[in-house]
């Protein structure tokens, strides 16, 4: 049984980020290249300071790919490589919850692990550190920043996995809204207390000693030896625009993977849940696997 849901959730992840992939290459990569063409026009302003300064400009690196390679094989791939790892981390939590959380459908309980994965692997470490795109972010800084999302990220999946167990403690002495209501509470307060303590990214070292104490690492306008502005600090629009396109894919991918995978899950688990029925006695909760 295990290793049929889970194969289930591995073929709905797959099948999830291929849609979530199609969405990316068609709003997400203009929006990916306007940041790149900012990155190369800002480059070469910086190089036309450095020389006018009397300094020999650093030689750019080669590119290993392509932009062609990168925004169709590269982002494909690594799309449907995330949606099927997704795909098997989220059938492996709804053979948890599977017969623990109260008589809930199969195809409902998919749509509520979905939902889950997408506040805990997602949004929850997003409001913190959101997604941006090339053109933003100090190279020195890629390790902290790494381990700062990551800590995120478990902080919000241990906290969401405390919050329902929290729930079901409390459901027997509040009632269900109640206790949902009050294991939201503190599953907010608690992620809110990490997200305090957690640093912005604006706030590490090397980015305190190069762009002084800023909120994030957004490129501020670019200026010559005497404060005047030659080249714009990075556009707005396209950072907004990023950043809702890469919620909405992550959106899709989550919902595409609790939509496909609850009527395969439903349609394998109907006969065990069913099945005492046939010997006249009532349908047992789902069975914990």
């Amino acid at each position: 049984m295990e290793k049929r849901i889970i194969l289930r959730g591995l073929l709905a992840g797959a099948v999830a980020g291929l849609l979530a992939f199609a969405f990316a290459r068609i709003f997400a990569e203009p929006v990916i290249n306007k940041a790149i063409s900012y990155e190369n026009e800002r480059d070469a302003a910086q190089a036309l300071l450095d020389k006018a300064a009397g300094l020999t400009p650093a030689a750019p690196g080669p590119d290993i790919f392509s932009r062609t390679v990168q925004a169709n094989i590269g982002i494909g791939v690594g799309m449907i490589a995330f949606g099927t790892a997704m795909g098997g981390l989220f059938a492996v939590a709804y053979l948890l919850c599977l017969g623990r959380v109260g008589r809930i459908q199969p195809r409902t309980l998919a749509l509520v692990v979905a939902l889950g994965g997408f506040l805990g692997f997602y949004l929850v470490p997003f409001i913190k550190y959101p997604a941006n795109p090339p053109a933003i972010g100090h190279p020195d800084t890629i390790r902290d920043r790494g381990l700062l999302y990551l800590t995120m990220v478990a902080c919000s999946l241990v906290f969401l996995a405390t919050a329902v167990w929290l729930g079901q403690r409390l459901k027997a002495r509040f009632g269900n809204w109640n206790a949902t209501l009050l294991a939201a509470l503190a599953f907010a307060v608690a992620i809110g207390i990490v997200m305090v303590v957690l640093p912005a990214v604006g706030h590490l070292p090397a980015n305190v000693r190069e762009y002084g104490n800023q909120a994030t690492e957004t490129p501020l306008p670019l200026t010559n030896a005497q404060g005047i502005i030659v080249y714009p600090g990075f556009p707005a629009d396209v950072l907004f625009s990023f950043r809702l396109y890469s919620v909405a894919a992550q959106l899709i991918l989550w919902a595409t993977i609790g939509l496909v995978f609850g009527p395969l899950a439903e349609r394998l688990l109907r006969p065990v849940m069913a099945g005492p029925e046939t010997a006249g006695q009532p349908a047992p909760e789902p069975v914990a696997v």
